[in-house]
């Protein structure tokens, strides 16, 4: 909250878990400009009693470790074991006085999801159905790459977009993930894995429009990318998908340096309409203008994910368009042959048709891949997860 409180004085009421370091020092330093005197008045955040503490972020638990007579170092080591070492107590944590351990117990728990069960396809893909303490469900799918896996994890039960080519928007929304239940659909698969390959790629484009639950997504990212204390997947290796939530892309880019995806799939505005209703908020033409003033780091580009649906998308004019669409933005291009599912109305391209689709783009200078979905045999292929239709 900022006030007022006189003439060039302006009072500052911190509450980290609305205002994290990076955004106060923002504050701070628009705030100076204007000349004005800044009285900071720090008020302390609080937990409810045995919350999940994966639910907070790093700030927050320095935060409430100060306020509770904690030395903040002792936030690293606490968050070192849950998620590097995987303790599931407190009382495991033996580099912490039995005092700091039992104060911890009285405030915090340390949770997992239900694995109520686990599908493995054909192609070695693994999709996770996680109950949720409410009884809730969401999925996650685990995909095999050459020498690694990517886990795609949801940020909603359920999804509002009303995308028409995904069985998820079938059931609707019904609530946001928690930061804590999104971490742990990372940290419980990781301790699940077996064998030499690793975990090294985590993709946000599960269940959901992560952008609609943005405080909860940002939190949960940074705890996912953080080095030292948290699960240390590099930013380059963190994806976030979005349909098109223009509000929250300058957000994205200035909280956070993981990849972003954008799910286009059409090339003019009837047309995606029809397929994605955001699209009547935010059109094309403002979507690609966020886009090409989007933050990228060197070397990044943002990926344009195109579902590519018989007769809707795939004309050889749609990819000379979308060629031209995507001139100023630093892009590069995933085709996914649409996934069909049970009671669809849409049909997946000929291969040749798709072959031509992306010789198009490819002779237009665009690097293109298609991305044939895995896990199709168990419905975990992109667009098939319905987790959601449980809950209603």
């Amino acid at each position: 909250m900022i006030s007022n409180d006189c003439k060039n004085v302006v009072t500052f009421i911190l509450n980290l878990p609305c205002f994290g370091y990076k955004a106060v020092k923002r504050i701070l330093k628009k705030a100076s400009k204007s000349g004005a005197q800044i009285v900071i008045q720090p008020v302390s955040w609080r937990v409810n009693k045995r919350s999940d503490i994966k639910d907070i972020s790093r700030d927050q638990l320095v935060l409430w470790l100060k306020d509770q007579g904690v030395q903040p170092y002792r936030c690293v080591q606490i968050m070192k074991w849950i998620y590097q070492r995987q303790a599931d107590t407190f009382e495991v944590m033996t580099d912490l006085a039995k005092e700091i351990r039992k104060l911890l117990s009285q405030h915090f728990t340390i949770s997992r999801l239900k694995t109520s069960q686990i599908e493995t396809s054909q192609d070695g893909s693994r999709k996770y159905l996680f109950e949720l303490e409410d009884g809730k469900y969401v999925e996650s799918v685990l995909i095999p790459e050459k020498d690694h896996y990517t886990l795609c994890i949801s940020s909603q039960v359920g999804c509002a977009q009303r995308c028409r080519f995904c069985l998820t928007a079938k059931g609707g929304l019904v609530r946001n993930l928690t930061a804590g239940e999104i971490v742990a659909q990372v940290r419980d698969v990781i301790l699940d894995l077996k064998g030499s390959m690793r975990l090294t790629n985590i993709v946000l484009m599960g269940m959901g429009e992560p952008l609609a639950n943005y405080d909860n997504v940002i939190k949960a990212v940074n705890t996912i990318a953080d080095s030292d204390a948290g699960l240390g997947f590099s930013s380059r290796r963190i994806t976030v998908s979005t349909a098109g939530l223009v509000s929250r892309l300058a957000d994205l880019g200035r909280d956070s340096t993981v990849n972003l995806a954008i799910s286009l799939n059409a090339t003019d505005n009837a047309t995606r309409s029809m397929l994605m209703p955001i699209n009547r908020k935010y059109p094309i033409e403002t979507l690609l203008d966020a886009c090409a003033r989007y933050p990228l780091l060197p070397r990044r580009r943002i990926t344009i994910e195109y579902v590519l649906i018989k007769g809707v998308n795939d004309s050889e004019e749609n990819a000379k368009r979308l060629t031209n669409l995507l001139r100023p933005i630093r892009a590069k291009i995933n085709l996914i042959p649409f996934n069909p599912y049970e009671g669809c109305d849409g049909e997946r391209p000929e291969d040749c048709v798709i072959a031509a689709f992306k010789e198009i783009l490819t002779r237009s200078h665009y690097t293109t891949i298609v991305r044939y979905s895995k896990g199709q045999d168990i419905s975990a292929a992109c667009g098939q997860l319905s987790a959601n239709l449980m809950n209603s």
